[in-house]
């Protein structure tokens, strides 16, 4: 090694984010995390079928709407801080996720909500366009910045996986059993958008089955 110049940090495997993870492996992954910690599983499997039971106590994807709320902890603009002292992006010039916790932290202490790996969250994309594809959040670390703020979302098939894409995980109940509205934006919505009627658009592609 050239006099001078300091080695790279040698970085140990916990310290990068798990990535290149499916929303059905994060899915099975809030499960386990459950049963280990005595907890009631959030969801049940059934195939590829997933149903959330919202009134469990255990781990689970956040809905976009908590996710939005614990990105922005309290801010309004498009990003919680100035992009190159929060989040890794195209920026930076990497090419693989970085260590958990080396830019700022938001101001509920959450590190790299916005940057370096997009972040499965519960909800359907859009059920009449998208079929059964899941939302995505965060930006990634090979993203421009335009695409790494508070609001922007992305899909993507629950099946898939891609290698700037993780999740984050919430825990508990969020409303009462057997009351399902509050799922996501709306778990109603979602069923009535899915039952196209008549000519479908082109390159739309509607959940077939029932969400109900």
């Amino acid at each position: 090694m050239p006099r001078g110049r300091e080695a790279p940090p040698v970085l140990r495997a916990s310290e990068i984010p798990v990535h290149g993870v499916s929303w059905r492996t994060a899915v099975r992954w809030c499960n386990a995390a459950s049963e280990l910690e005595g907890l009631v599983p959030a969801y049940r499997l059934d195939g590829e079928r997933v149903e959330w039971d919202a009134a469990a106590s255990g781990f689970r994807l956040p809905t976009e709407a908590e996710w939005e709320h614990a990105c922005r902890a309290g801010t309004t603009g498009p990003r919680y801080g100035e992009l190159a002292e929060i989040a890794w992006t195209a920026i930076d010039d990497v090419d693989a996720p970085q260590p958990v916790g080396r830019k700022r932290a938001n101001g509920a202490g959450l590190h790299d909500m916005l940057g370096n790996l997009w972040e499965w969250v519960w909800d359907h994309a859009d059920t009449a366009r998208y079929g059964d594809y899941r939302v995505l959040r965060g930006g990634g670390w090979a993203d421009r910045p335009w695409s790494v703020r508070a609001s922007v979302r992305r899909g993507s098939a629950p099946d898939a996986t891609i290698e700037d894409v993780g999740f984050r995980v919430a825990r508990g109940a969020v409303t009462a059993r057997g009351i399902d509205e509050l799922q996501g934006w709306s778990r109603i919505e979602d069923a009535r958008r899915a039952s196209v009627t008549g000519p479908r658009p082109v390159g739309w592609t509607p959940l077939e089955r029932t969400l109900r």
